[in-house]
């Protein structure tokens, strides 16, 4: 197989193992892997504005709004209105959520993931990640 050609497949195939863990212990607290995914990105920038946090997950606000709705009713997150600027709310976690095995389960796998990988490795997997991404972003442009 060509070298090429097994990287992506390595790719996919590391992407479709990760997915299938997450969704897997996202379901188990009674969360989608959206909300999951909000609630792990959150943790990362805990007090962010409903627009930073779309930002960072690369979705619309109003898309991200409906996941903080219920992920508020749900006891994982609450608004606190943001200082300085009263119409809009800062992100904040809660308790259920701090505690929740999806949060930990997402340290465990950020730290397992990379566990054994030097520093000039990781960089140099970040570079080449940056840069398959821009490749795949110049591909959605055309």
């Amino acid at each position: 197989m060509p070298q090429n050609i097994r990287v992506l497949e390595m790719l996919l195939q590391l992407m479709r193992e990760l997915r299938r863990n997450y969704d897997a212990r996202a379901e188990a607290v009674g969360l989608t892997m959206s909300r999951a995914r909000a609630l792990t990105t959150l943790v990362q920038m805990e007090g962010a504005t409903q627009a930073a946090l779309a930002a960072k997950l690369e979705i619309e606000a109003p898309t991200l709004k409906r996941q903080l709705d219920a992920l508020e009713q749900g006891g994982f997150i609450e608004r606190r209105p943001l200082e300085g600027d009263a119409r809009k709310n800062a992100l904040f976690l809660t308790d259920r959520a701090r505690n929740s095995d999806i949060v930990e389960f997402t340290r465990r796998v950020r730290a397992d993931l990379i566990d054994g990988l030097s520093e000039a490795e990781l960089a140099n997997t970040a570079q080449v990640l940056e840069r398959l991404l821009d490749n795949v972003k110049k591909l959605s442009r055309q």
